[in-house]
């Protein structure tokens, strides 16, 4: 017997695909910048620009987040922490989940619990080295600021300086800038990259779940609500 049950609440709904767009938009423009030279972008003003379009991307992928993780306390039962990461009990609960006939959940199951963490975190860590390195590259904030001001050379005013510029900035103190930047950017690249195969599997985990379980996943990030044939799992939590 199908039933209808109202899950995922609008602010979730927006979220989510928000994030889709801006997490391709970035990963595009990422390569972009990674391969410019086999492009044959060479110039320094179309390098700033590329960055400069990434970094504006990446403010509305990070006011996303933020917002989302706000969200997270005041929204419906299915928008919260509590429905969207893995508990107590997790080990038993995907015993249970991965035993015996396919099940049903409102919410997330076990597996994708699991998945909204790891999600989750590399989409912080994307956020919090992105946030650096549009500081610490093109002077952008809310960290540009500072490091202009660390590596102007002295009687240069830092609003002045212009990225990859080397003309009016102090050469040890950028030196030093290079060098405490140099991580946040390794990490904020290879992040990105599990981020790829984070959502390759993301996509083969959706279809999957469609096939074996039901409920409409894709439609209900749509509509907010799922058509299940069985009592869920998590009706009574």
């Amino acid at each position: 017997m199908l039933k209808e049950y109202r899950v995922w609440d609008a602010p979730t709904r927006i979220f989510h695909w928000v994030n889709f767009t801006t997490v391709l938009l970035l990963i595009f423009m990422g390569l972009m910048m990674l391969f410019k030279k086999d492009m044959g972008i060479t110039s320094l003003d179309a390098k700033i620009t590329l960055k400069t379009i990434h970094v504006l991307i990446g403010y509305l992928f990070v006011l996303n987040l933020v917002v989302r993780i706000g969200w997270a306390f005041i929204g419906n039962r299915f928008a919260r922490w509590g429905a969207m990461l893995p508990g107590k009990g997790f080990i038993a609960e995907v015993k249970g989940y991965l035993a015996g006939e396919p099940k049903q959940y409102l919410g997330h199951n076990p597996i994708g619990r699991l998945a909204v963490a790891v999600l989750m975190t590399s989409l912080l860590v994307m956020a919090v080295t992105g946030l650096v390195r549009a500081g610490t590259d093109i002077y952008y904030p809310p960290f540009g600021s500072i490091a202009a001001e660390y590596v102007a050379a002295e009687g240069v005013d830092p609003a002045t300086l212009k990225p990859y510029d080397k003309t009016f900035v102090d050469q040890g103190k950028m030196a030093e800038l290079k060098a405490f930047k140099g991580p946040f950017g390794e990490v904020h690249i290879y992040t990105s990259y599990f981020l790829m195969f984070l959502i390759l599997l993301h996509i083969f985990a959706v279809a999957h779940v469609e096939i074996t379980e039901g409920g409409g996943l894709v439609s209900a990030m749509i509509s907010g609500r799922k058509t299940l044939t069985r009592k869920p799992e998590d009706l009574d939590d």
